[in-house]
């Protein structure tokens, strides 16, 4: 059974930064590409950051340079790390497989981006 669990969300003023986790138990990170999504009040969920199980990456336009996805094998966790943080981040955070499968879907993190 396939179990993935985020952590790491927080409330964090514009600027800031953030470094979430996704521990991972039933799946294999360094054969599935994972994927960190988000999903902000009254929008649809979206992709924010994919890695292969090469370990190749890549980022939605609007964290390009600021979010950051990488994984540790051993440890079965996927991270994001998130850098100059602004209002429109605010979001709650998800970690799936890339592309999801609707049976991975977690509680996810919230992460609140405010002054």
């Amino acid at each position: 059974q396939v179990q993935l669990v985020e952590s790491g969300g927080g409330w964090v003023q514009p600027g800031g930064s953030l470094r979430l986790s996704c521990a991972a138990s039933g799946i294999i990170c360094s054969i599935y590409a994972m994927g960190w999504y988000r999903q902000a009040p009254g929008k649809p969920r979206e992709l924010v950051a994919r890695i292969t199980s090469g370990g190749s990456t890549n980022s939605a336009d609007s964290v390009k340079g600021r979010f950051t996805i990488s994984k540790d094998n051993g440890k079965k966790t996927v991270y994001l790390q998130m850098n100059g943080l602004n209002p429109e981040d605010t979001a709650v955070y998800y970690c799936n497989s890339w592309p999801t499968t609707p049976a991975y879907w977690g509680q996810g993190t919230q992460v609140t981006v405010s002054s």
